[in-house]
Parts: C-alpha cells; sequence; structure tokens
C-alpha cells in the first residue's frame, strides 16, 4: 500500500527503535484496511498527508499497556490511545477472562460498571473540519461502549445512573456481590486522557498474575467483539441501572468510620469538577460537619476549566488556587479538595494566618497517628492492629508504628491494588476488625472494611474530626503534625519526575533504568550509597505484568549524624509516561522549640541529593539540563522544559514591540506549547535570571 510506504519512509526519520516501527506500521496496515475501523480511517490519511510521524508512531507502536492502576492515557485513534475500540476490545477480553474464571457465576452475578466527568475536546490535533469519532468522547459514551460489549457476552451489568467515584464503583462490586466491575476514568489526569480501571469480585483492582491473564486476553485472544444494543438489554435483563440505594449504603458505610463527635469546624470543599459531590460533599453533610462548596470548581466538567494548569490533582500545590479566595471569604478553617474520580483528597490548612499544603506523606502521618491515638483512647489498640503502606510512602509512618507496638506491611509495591489485596487477607484470616489505615504517598488512603481501593471520603472524616478537636483546644492540624514530627524525627519525603513523552520517551525511561541498575554509584553531592536493592531480583516473576511492578531501584545513603534513614527510589510510572523518582530524609527527634531548624537543615540535604540524582540522569539522556530548569513548574515535559531554554531570548525580545496588546499576543504564540497557565508554568525561571515575572518585564501590568 502506497500510505504505509510513505509512513514507513517518515517512521526512518525518527530516532526510535526499529521493532517500535515494525509494530506501528502492522497495526496501522489493520486500522487503515479492516471495516472495524472505517470511522477512523480519514483522520489517520489526515495525519499521514501532515507528515505528523512522531504523533502517528506513538498512537500505533503499541496496544495501551495495562499499568499499576489499569489503561489509561491519551484518547486519540489508534491502539495506544483511548477510544471506543480500546475500550470494546478491552471488554471483550475481561468478558472471556470472566467467563474463563467464573463460568455461569460470571453470567448471574454480573459487573458493576461506573463513570466520571472526563470528555474529550482538544482542537488541532486532528483534521477539525472532518468527522471524528473520539471529539467529544467522553467516559459515559465509554461505559456505554463497554456495556454493549459485555452483554452481548450474556455477562449481567449493573450501571450507575450518574457520575460516581472510583471508591464507590469499589464499595458496589462487594454490596452486590458482583464477580467485578470497571470504571471508566483517568482519575488526576490531564483533560486529553481517559481511561479504565478493572477490579475483582472482592472489590480490589487486579493483581499479578490475574492482570497479565487479562492483558493476554485483551492483546492475544479477541478476535471478533460482539455487542448487543442497551434498549434489548434492559428487556432482556442483562442492564440494570443503580443509583439511591446503593449510594446511601455507600455513605452509611463511610460514615461508620468516625471515630470522634466534634464538629465545631468550618470546611470549604472542591470536587476539582469532579464526582466527589456524590461521596466526600454528602457524607461531610451527613456527619453534621459545616463544609461549604468552592462556587468555581463545584460543577461538573471533564475540562476542569477553574483548575489551575487544568491539571486536577491534588498532589499539586496550584490546584488549590481557586479555592483560596472562596475559603477566605468563608472564613474556613481547612480546604479539602479530590480529584475527578475522589480518590484522592487534597489538604490545606489555616495556620497562623497562613494557608499552608499536606503532601500526601504528611496526611498519612497525620491519619495513622490519629487512627492509633483513638484506638488506643478505645482500648481497642494491640500489638495485632495493623497499617499498610507501600515501599516509597514515609518511612516515619512505619516508626510511629514500632513505637506503638502494632504492626507495619511497610514495603507493598506501588499500587494501591496491593494494599487491596493485603487487606482482603486479612480479611480471610478475620483480621480486618484490627486494619487501621492503609496509606500511599499520593494522597490514597482506606479506612474501614467497606473497599478495597482508596477513598478520600473516609480520609476526609478522620482530618475532619481531628481538625475539630484541635480547633477546640487552639491547635491545627500543622501543630498536630509538629508534635508528630518533634517526637518521632523530621522526615522529609519528595517526589521529583522527568516526563519524557512516546515511543521515544519510553525507550529514555528505559535507558534511565538500565544505567541506574548496571552502574555501581559509589555516592552523589557526598553521600555515600551504601546499598543498592533492585526488586526484580530475588523471587521469578508471576508475569509480565509483575515484572513491570517490580521495575524499581532503591538507593539506602549512609547517614550523617544527624539523620536515622536516607534512602531515593527510582521506578517508572505505571500509568503515566514519567519516572519518578523519591527522595527521603528522615532526621531524629528533637524539642519542639528547635524543629524549624531541623526542618531547615534536613530539607537542604534532600535538595542536595535530589538534584544530584536528576542531574546524573539528564546525564545518561546527555542532556544538559541548567540549574534554573528546577525552577520550572516540575510537571513539564522534559521536551517542553529544554523547549522554553531556547525560546527564552525570543520572549525577552518582544520588549520591542510598542503596542501591549501584540506584545501579550505575540507572548501567548510563543508560550502557545506549554498548555494552559504557561506563565505561571515558567515565570519562576524568568525571574531567577531577570528579577522580575514575564508579565512585569513586558510591560503587561
Amino acid at each position: 500500500m502506497q500510505l504505509l510506504k510513505k509512513v514507513e519512509n517518515g517512521f526512518q526519520q525518527l530516532k526510535i527503535g526499529q521493532q517500535h516501527i515494525k509494530t506501528a506500521l502492522e497495526h496501522l496496515a489493520k486500522w487503515l484496511s479492516d471495516d472495524m475501523f472505517k470511522d477512523y480511517r480519514a483522520q489517520i490519511e489526515y495525519l499521514i498527508a501532515s507528515e505528523k510521524w512522531s504523533f502517528l508512531l506513538d498512537s500505533f507502536y503499541q496496544v495501551m499497556p495495562f499499568g499499576t492502576g489499569g489503561r489509561r492515557g491519551l484518547v486519540g485513534i489508534g491502539p495506544n490511545r483511548i477510544n471506543l475500540w480500546t475500550i470494546r476490545a478491552s471488554a471483550q477480553g475481561h468478558s472471556q477472562y470472566l467467563l474463563q474464571q467464573y463460568g455461569q457465576e460470571a453470567q448471574k452475578r454480573g459487573l458493576v460498571l461506573a463513570y466520571d466527568v472526563r470528555e474529550y475536546s482538544q482542537k488541532g490535533v486532528y483534521d477539525d473540519s472532518l468527522a471524528n469519532p473520539v471529539m467529544d468522547l467522553n467516559c459515559k459514551q465509554l461505559a456505554e461502549a463497554a456495556a454493549q460489549v459485555y452483554v452481548a457476552n450474556g455477562i449481567k451489568v449493573f450501571m450507575f445512573n450518574g457520575v460516581r467515584s472510583t471508591p464507590e464503583l469499589s464499595f458496589a462490586i462487594r454490596y452486590l456481590q458482583a464477580v467485578a466491575g470497571d470504571v471508566f476514568s483517568a482519575s488526576h489526569n490531564l483533560p486529553t486522557d481517559n481511561g479504565k480501571k478493572v477490579y475483582n469480585e472482592s472489590g480490589g483492582q487486579l493483581i499479578p498474575p490475574y492482570d497479565q491473564i487479562l492483558v493476554d486476553q485483551v492483546t492475544e485472544k479477541v478476535t471478533t467483539i460482539p455487542t448487543m444494543s442497551l434498549e434489548e438489554a434492559k428487556t432482556k435483563g442483562l442492564l440494570v441501572e443503580i443509583g439511591a440505594e446503593v449510594d446511601q449504603a455507600y455513605w452509611d458505610a463511610v460514615i461508620s468510620v468516625s471515630l470522634a463527635q466534634e464538629r465545631s469546624l468550618k470546611i470549604l470543599y472542591s470536587p476539582l469538577h469532579g464526582t466527589g459531590l456524590t461521596s466526600v460533599y454528602p457524607v461531610l453533610q451527613q456527619l453534621g460537619f459545616d463544609v461549604a462548596l468552592d462556587p468555581r470548581t463545584s460543577n461538573l466538567s471533564g475540562a476542569f476549566e477553574n483548575v489551575t494548569f487544568h491539571i486536577p490533582n491534588p498532589e499539586v500545590r496550584a490546584s488549590f488556587d481557586t479555592s483560596l479566595p472562596a475559603a477566605e471569604k468563608s472564613k474556613a478553617d481547612i480546604i479539602i479538595n479530590t480529584d475527578p474520580d475522589a480518590d484522592r483528597i487534597g489538604v490545606m490548612v489555616k495556620h497562623k494566618d497562613e494557608w499552608v499544603f499536606l503532601n500526601g506523606n504528611e496526611i498519612g502521618i497525620i491519619l495513622a497517628q490519629y487512627g492509633i491515638s483513638k484506638f488506643k483512647a478505645k482500648q481497642i489498640l494491640s500489638d495485632d492492629c495493623v497499617i499498610i503502606k507501600t515501599g516509597v510512602t514515609t518511612s516515619l509512618i512505619e516508626k510511629i508504628a514500632q513505637e506503638n507496638k502494632i504492626e507495619c506491611f511497610a514495603d507493598l509495591l506501588v499500587g494501591f491494588k496491593y494494599i487491596g489485596e493485603a487487606m482482603e487477607q486479612l480479611e480471610k484470616a478475620g483480621q480486618m476488625q484490627k486494619f487501621i489505615l492503609g496509606t500511599e504517598e499520593s494522597h490514597g488512603y482506606i479506612i474501614g472494611n467497606y473497599a478495597r481501593d482508596k477513598d478520600a471520603a473516609c480520609a476526609a472524616v478522620w482530618i475532619a474530626e481531628l481538625a475539630a478537636e484541635l480547633k477546640k483546644a487552639d491547635q491545627t492540624l500543622i501543630d498536630y503534625l509538629h508534635a508528630i514530627y518533634a517526637q518521632y524525627g523530621y522526615c522529609h519525603n519528595a517526589l521529583s519526575e522527568i516526563r519524557l513523552l512516546g515511543a521515544q520517551g519510553m525507550e529514555q525511561i528505559n535507558l534511565i533504568m538500565e544505567d541506574l541498575r548496571r552502574n555501581n554509584i559509589k555516592a552523589l553531592h557526598g553521600f555515600d550509597i551504601k546499598q543498592k536493592i533492585n526488586l526484580r531480583d530475588g523471587k521469578p516473576f508471576l508475569s509480565m505484568t509483575d515484572q513491570s511492578a517490580r521495575n524499581v531501584l532503591i538507593f539506602k545513603l549512609s547517614n550523617k549524624h544527624d539523620t536515622q534513614n536516607i534512602r531515593m527510589i527510582v521506578r517508572p510510572s505505571g500509568t503515566e509516561p514519567k519516572i519518578k523518582i523519591y527522595v527521603e530524609v528522615f532526621g531524629k527527634p528533637c524539642q519542639l522549640a528547635d524543629l524549624q531548624i531541623e526542618i531547615n537543615k534536613i530539607s537542604a540535604y534532600k535538595d542536595d541529593l535530589e538534584k544530584a540524582l536528576l542531574q546524573y540522569c539528564y546525564k545518561v539522556l546527555h542532556v544538559d539540563f541548567p540549574e534554573r530548569g528546577f525552577l520550572l513548574f516540575w510537571q513539564l515535559p522534559l521536551e517542553s522544559k529544554l523547549q522554553y531554554f531556547k525560546i527564552e531570548d525570543e520572549i525577552v525580545r518582544l520588549k520591542r514591540i510598542p503596542d501591549p496588546k501584540i506584545r501579550l499576543e505575540k507572548l501567548n504564540q510563543v508560550l502557545e506549547f506549554l498548555g494552559a497557565d504557561p506563565i505561571t508554568k515558567v515565570d519562576p525561571a524568568f525571574s531567577s535570571k531577570y528579577k522580575m515575572g514575564i508579565k512585569k518585564y513586558l510591560e503587561l501590568i
């Protein structure tokens, strides 16, 4: 085919492995010739005519993989994109898996489907003048497309009658005694993304080797994809709508984790345009808290239009920007926000007239100490009580557990599914009444025994009632945290990342991991490396997904005289195109009056180590990364960071344009590649050199 020959010649211009090119061409040949993909063909031909080789390669070089939290990524055309075909193929593979595992029981018990608010609306990627089957594609449509496949396989589907949170899906599977469930969401990702997470009959995500069996079904054993109309499915009793009954049962389950009665607290809540309106908000209301909604981010919207950078992620401090004025106006004591599927929680605290952001580790530390103290007060704390955390989550939680003589499962692989599985094992052993908390550093927590995934709602309950008790004593959550640090030692945990996009980015991520795995690094910035742990060593892999999950390197460093633990952990993300770097420096106990000195010292150690390891990784990629680059928004792709320094002089030259309107117009054009709120993303780096922000420099304010 002439088109394929043109594509092959175009791909050869890219710096990419031949295997990726070969696979991409095979997939393209199928999508251009098979009637199953006829609706996509015009847009594929446009991409070829436009010679968008890098974009085409990334869209077709693989079938989107199954990561730590399921399958998520960019909406678009091709097997490495989320679209109706990839979702239907996933549903068919999942149907085959369920029928294989459960037989007729799968058809009888069925599965539950939930979805959130996402909707694809990005212009300028494809030909906007042509029909485009992915434009305006939303989570509900993805859920309905999957439902058509499940029911065609004779599997009953319970579908929510509107958007719902991911943790409510986990609860609903258990409540309805279904064999499985899917949630259609891309969690906290950009608006350009979508996806799905798959759950088992316990309400947890699939772990190795079961996730591999599912992946093999989807990628290798789907030959046809039958569908049945939803109208026919309803008539046959194969599609059942669920709503109010499950909602109230879920709310009651979350409410049951409450450990205190104090309610005198003003809360501003932001769902970041997402499903927390159906979980966190009604739970806090029913518990009697004074909770107000942020007026700017409380409408359901997949564009996340009023969130800074359009990144609805509680891990990002800027996700609170638009809520702060409303918090001030309402005289709130704390702000709580949640990501679109409401499994992650963010917290800011009014402390000494300043708003202070709590990171995921800090929230986990507070919840662990609170849970233990309440169990102790109720005289139910014993040495077989359990806290569960992932290995990258702060070591301070393990220290708190040890000091209180309780058990801590401390070294689980990354992914809340491993916490859910540990909870399931506790339940099978009849020990779930001893479970206190499951926690991970990325703002995920679970309390109680009603779900097997993280839930912002249960964390919000404990945070709110603790904050209310502290307020009565003229203290805040920050006072509480500082007392913990003084008692156990200040533990500074930081997450950095190098975001590397596309097929080439995947190769670069592998290059960094292989270099770090192979080379024996003796020291970093004066810190001796005493041990390197490769989690791929030791026991045999259960599956390829297990091998992927264990793609983790842990570096243990020699302590200074004033530290009790220093470590760095490096791993590729399981759901996004980036390599993640976790740095922990754990100080020693101190007097509360000396805590700020300790914080400054330990933070300086962390900064030095973080930069040294990042610079090492950049050198592996032959990138000369400027010092000011560390001031750019941390979630920008590396390519965008480097591009900024190439165009910085162009920004400076805009000052010569006399008309400020034209000056602003040109500035927006120059920074367009940075996406939403571009000036905010680069202003600190610009200010570091020019001693003022971009708008002030260009006399636009």
